[in-house]
């Protein structure tokens, strides 16, 4: 309940709240001809190049690649130890181990009944969220048991991102923001205008609408704005209060000042 209470305070506040956020510069990290596309809780960067998935450590670069299965469309590290990376061409997610060795493959194709899967991010035990794309409904797929044990009412409006971690799950459409409990049961529900993506770190937001960032702590009644630079936001990740921006050639990081 404590998320429909928080929402519901969300909604009675204005767009632009008057409490923000500084950001304040730490360093800028030059990328060689790289994308980053993660951060696991422990600050562990994720890059991709050339379609090769890929973190270094002190002996070298670990990679992971599968080719076959086409262009990788996300990557969620949330767990290191299943990091879950979606090929939506070919409706597959592998799961990966902490030395980027493949420990299972889930091919959404071969499931009864079939699943058209078009979001996939992580979830407890072994289970993934996932969008059924066909049936417009949210799912908490468990991909040993090769079923789904709970599900969303069908969802009436483009979805524009997905994220979780252990205990809820945020589904951002173009109308609406989303949280569901890990028993897939909608815990709030506040109206979207105009973000169109989020991340979560310790259950605390971070949201993008246009350019800018806002920050929504967890159990905060008010949104506030990130007040950072005026860089091109192409991605961005935060681990506790460092919040890295990806530009498209460098990684930004800031330290972020949250009172």
């Amino acid at each position: 309940m404590k998320y429909l209470l928080y929402f519901t305070f969300f909604i009675s506040i204005p767009q632009f709240a008057q409490e923000s956020v500084e950001a304040v510069f730490m360093e800028s990290i030059p990328l060689d001809n790289e994308r980053i596309v993660s951060f696991d809780n422990f600050g562990i960067p994720y890059y991709l190049k050339n379609n090769i998935f890929y973190t270094k450590s002190a002996s070298g670069n670990v990679t992971y690649n599968n080719l076959q299965l086409g262009q990788l469309h996300s990557v969620n590290t949330f767990n290191p130890l299943k990091i879950n990376l979606f090929y939506k061409d070919f409706n597959t997610l592998i799961i990966l181990d902490n030395r980027l060795a493949e420990i299972y493959k889930v091919d959404f194709n071969t499931s009864t009944p079939y699943l058209n899967v078009s979001f996939v991010s992580t979830g407890h035990d072994n289970t993934v969220w996932v969008f059924n794309q066909d049936l417009q409904r949210l799912e908490l797929y468990d991909y040993k048991a090769r079923t789904s044990r709970s599900q969303t009412v069908p969802i009436q409006n483009p979805v524009l991102d997905l994220q979780s971690d252990f205990n809820y799950c945020w589904l951002l459409t173009d109308t609406y923001l989303y949280v569901y409990n890990y028993f897939g049961r909608m815990t709030g529900k506040i109206e979207n205008k105009g973000y169109t993506s989020l991340i979560q770190n310790n259950e605390n937001l971070i949201l993008k609408k246009e350019n800018v960032l806002y920050y929504l702590k967890k159990n905060s009644e008010q949104p506030m704005l990130i007040k950072t630079p005026n860089i091109l936001i192409e991605a961005f990740f935060v681990v506790n209060e460092t919040l890295y921006i990806y530009n498209g050639e460098t990684l930004e990081k800031f330290q972020l000042k949250i009172k």
